[in-house]
């Protein structure tokens, strides 16, 4: 009588983070996001090089890439595309278009980074504090994020950049784009903060004599790091459009420093005579939020699967 061999059963190594890694490697919408990522983080970081190897800086003007019998326009197709202009020249100034469109990617995407790590750092501050130790100091904290979350923000900020003229503009941008976004994030982490300081290990570590301080840092936050690392890339997009609305509505960083709303806004008055003025910084300014938009959800559909069935 033969005897039949028992069922061979395959054993899954590796943690949640390895695990969620093989997830998201099987997924071509995050290979593709990662790469469009990666390609306009380099040219952020490596702006003054990418930008020179054009052989212009942002602010040079080449009046001969321009006609000045028809109002600026540049010379020849594709808004004035050739060997010396990758990308084109801006219409009535002949800057080129490629060194402004990366040195306004350094800019754009400084402050958005900037302000998107104030955000996390304050609303998981907020958060966790408010979710674990509850009581006068979640009220406090959670009035304070409903006062926040129910202030106009848009409105303050344009008031603000308005007013304050002498300062740094990309500081003050980071400043007040991050004022406003923290609460979000801080309701998130307090969530997930109630959920999990009643946990077993939680307990134990409590009654084994841990100090609130090393259950926050050594059982809470590990808990809570997957959910903040997905909403931090869904946050990132927010943060671009806001510093590119800001910069069209006028009140953003000055020229002649570039920037993608800056550049889109000044391209308005150009759209029907050289649309390429108007397409590039926009492809540019679509294809950074398209791509952290689908590797946010990507992210929060792994990390967070209960947050997204939400």
């Amino acid at each position: 009588m033969a005897t039949s061999s028992p069922p061979t059963v395959t054993k899954t190594s590796g943690g949640p983070w390895q695990l969620a890694r093989a997830e998201l490697s099987r997924r071509t919408s995050v290979k593709i996001s990662l790469a469009v990522v990666a390609l306009f983080s380099v040219m952020a970081i490596a702006a003054p090089l990418i930008g020179s190897l054009g052989g212009w800086s942002p602010d040079e003007f080449d009046k001969t890439a321009i006609d000045p019998y028809l109002g600026g326009q540049p010379i020849g197709p594709l808004g004035g595309i050739s060997s010396e202009h990758w990308l084109g020249v801006e219409p009535v100034t002949g800057r080129d278009l490629f060194s402004r469109v990366v040195h306004g990617a350094q800019v754009s995407l400084l402050i958005a980074f900037s302000a998107t790590a104030i955000v996390v750092v304050a609303g998981t501050a907020a958060g966790v504090a408010a979710g674990y130790f509850g009581g006068r100091t979640d009220a406090a904290l959670s009035r304070l994020m409903d006062l926040t979350m129910s202030f106009p923000s848009l409105i303050f900020m344009i008031a603000m950049m308005s007013v304050a003229r002498d300062v740094n503009r990309v500081v003050l941008m980071t400043a007040v784009i991050g004022l406003f976004g923290w609460p979000g994030i801080a309701r998130v982490v307090r969530g997930q903060t109630l959920s999990l300081k009643h946990r077993e290990y939680v307990d134990a570590s409590r009654v084994g004599g841990a100090g609130p301080w090393r259950i926050l840092t050594r059982e809470v936050l590990p808990g809570v790091a997957g959910p903040v690392i997905a909403y931090t890339t869904l946050i990132i997009p927010g943060m671009i459009a806001t510093e590119a609305a800001l910069s069209y509505l006028g009140v953003g960083v000055r020229p002649p420093t570039p920037s993608w709303g800056q550049m889109i806004a000044e391209s308005v008055n150009f759209y029907d005579t050289d649309p390429m003025y108007f397409v590039v910084p926009s492809l540019c300014l679509f294809l950074t939020v398209l791509a952290f938009t689908l590797l946010g959800d990507a992210l929060r559909d792994v990390l967070d699967p209960r947050g997204s069935r939400s």
